[in-house]
């Protein structure tokens, strides 16, 4: 039975609450399927919205949460430790080849945002070489979560525009874009003239930190951008005394080939949130890396120098144990997997380029990302451009589940995802798009 959004007793979120709108129920899932009530079977080209990396149920993920449940399901963190928590501290900080000192759990990627904008805020206050900081550098491209804080530290755009009065102090710089430079520059003629103002503007005054999502800019058209915009980042964050967050949420758990997109770029942020595909999208769990100089201004009998701040299900013992699992994976055969992965999506980029010709661009890969944009007399970047849209409902006829960034449509599978799927995703995307270049019929 088909429903929409005002027939259900669930407010579906990023859904215009309109009678229109057809909602899927989906009843089951297994690896890059989804089974819809109707017996439907579809591809789920996006991972569950990047989280499902080794596809739905893996196995392995699924023992670790029956597993656990046998002993503890949850006790709060507050005055307390559990094995699931510190061994899944100990195998992230082994990722990161212990270029952080703490983790510190919350359950999404917008908490583990407003964790790592606290501490940076709390650090100034606690460091007794340091007069207060509060506002931070941010980049108009950024998308970091709906929260107020996380939401404050994104561009000003349509996630956040209702809200505008909400903001507190940032200074917003306009985003790398290295697929359409501004500057009209090359990549082999690039000086990151993109930073010239942010450079003038730290210089001038003292802030926080810079937050940046390294080298993709997610929600926002998957803009990707060269690694020597993050080293200038962290040049100057170092000769400023300011703290670099990287923001992981999307990017982290191997999504471009390496652990941490940090890794790839050669570039080490003061502080690291990442989330998604924490637990394969099993549950929610998020982490904010804190390095060690961070930590150590915590470190005090004072306390008025300790960090208040813990959400009820913080270091949930079912969600570390499959995250433990999640990592364990990742470590043994995710890279590996992701690497295989983009040589295909390579491959596909380039047929897929020479059959659409012009009415795509900026066809571009990296790690287990695959994006483009769809051109149109009239370019709109606009996260509600109705292409977005039309696109979407045209796949669903493939039983393809997309969900376009208005005229940028992307794909993100599973780390897993199969040979037959991963042609089905092109077919029906080359099918579809080559119906809208057909000229309408009377």
């Amino acid at each position: 039975m088909k429903l929409n959004p005002i027939e259900t007793h669930t407010w579906v979120p990023l859904t215009i609450q309109d009678e229109s709108e057809s909602l899927l129920k989906i009843v089951s899932a297994e690896k890059e399927f989804l089974t819809d009530d109707e017996g439907n079977v579809w591809i789920d080209a996006i991972s569950s919205w990047w989280t499902m990396i080794y596809g739905h149920r893996h196995p392995k993920l699924i023992s670790a949460l029956q597993n656990q449940l046998q002993s503890l399901d949850h006790v709060l963190l507050a005055g307390n430790i559990h094995e699931p928590a510190e061994s899944l501290s100990k195998a992230i900080l082994e990722l990161t080849d212990f270029d952080f000192e703490k983790v510190f759990y919350s359950d999404n990627g917008s908490n583990a945002i407003e964790i790592s904008l606290k501490l940076a805020i709390q650090y100034y206050e606690n460091h007794p070489n340091y007069k207060p900081r509060s506002e931070f550098l941010v980049f108009s491209n950024s998308y970091h979560g709906d929260s107020i804080g996380a939401m404050n530290v994104s561009g000003k755009n349509y996630f956040n525009r209702i809200f505008s009065e909400l903001r507190f102090p940032t200074k917003e710089f306009p985003a790398p874009n290295c697929m359409n430079c501004p500057w009209g520059k090359k990549p082999n003629d690039c000086h990151t003239e993109c930073l010239s103002d942010l450079e003038l503007a730290i210089k001038q005054k003292e802030y926080a930190g810079i937050v940046m999502e390294p080298l993709v800019f997610g929600a926002n058209g998957m803009l990707f951008y060269d690694p020597k915009v993050l080293k200038k980042l962290r040049e100057l964050a170092t000769y400023t005394n300011t703290l670099l967050i990287f923001d992981e949420v999307f990017t982290g758990m191997g999504k471009l080939g390496e652990y941490f997109a940090y890794q790839k770029a050669g570039v080490k942020p003061d502080l690291l949130v990442f989330a998604k595909g924490l637990t394969g999208g099993v549950l929610p769990l998020a982490a904010t890396l804190v390095s060690k100089s961070i930590y150590e201004t915590f470190v005090s009998k004072d306390p008025y120098k300790a960090f208040f701040h813990a959400h009820t299900m913080t270091g949930n013992a079912l969600a570390c144990s499959v995250g433990y699992a999640s990592v364990t994976l990742l470590r043994e055969v995710g890279l590996s997997q992701v690497k295989e992965l983009e040589s295909k999506l390579k491959t596909y980029a380039l047929q897929f380029q020479k059959k659409m010709g012009n009415s795509v661009e900026n066809v571009r890969v990296i790690g287990a990302i695959f994006a483009f944009e769809w051109r149109e007399p009239v370019a709109s970047d606009e996260y509600l451009n109705p292409i977005g849209k039309r696109i979407k409902n045209s796949l669903r006829k493939f039983h393809i589940l997309l969900r376009p960034l208005g005229r940028t449509i992307y794909i993100t599978p599973p780390y897993t995802i199969s040979d037959d799927s991963l042609a089905k995703i092109f077919l029906a995307l080359e099918s579809t798009l080559t119906t809208f270049l057909e000229p309408e019929q009377d």
